[in-house]
């Protein structure tokens, strides 16, 4: 799943560093990708907002919103069928 995650407390490139840092350890997290006050993940079901924000609390840091972002499905033509006519 894709997560957006809104988070407060984040000033400098340090605080960056860190969020990353933390999100590492975070059971089900693939991948972060940190910028000043937002996480954007690629996670499995077994991440959790509990699980972010006991990560970030320690630190001084505030989840304010965790938002899974839908996949989008294709709108090309012909993207995603299965071309009978060749059988």
């Amino acid at each position: 799943m894709k997560v957006l995650a809104e988070i407060s407390g984040m000033r400098t490139v340090h605080c960056v560093r860190a969020v990353f840092q933390a999100m590492g350890g975070v059971p089900g997290v693939m991948r972060a990708d940190v910028s000043l006050g937002r996480v954007e993940l690629d996670a499995t079901s077994e991440a959790s907002s509990e699980s972010v924000h006991a990560a970030l609390e320690p630190l001084g840091y505030r989840l304010e919103s965790w938002r899974v972002q839908s996949r989008a499905l294709s709108t090309l033509p012909g993207e995603g069928r299965v071309d009978d006519s060749a059988t």
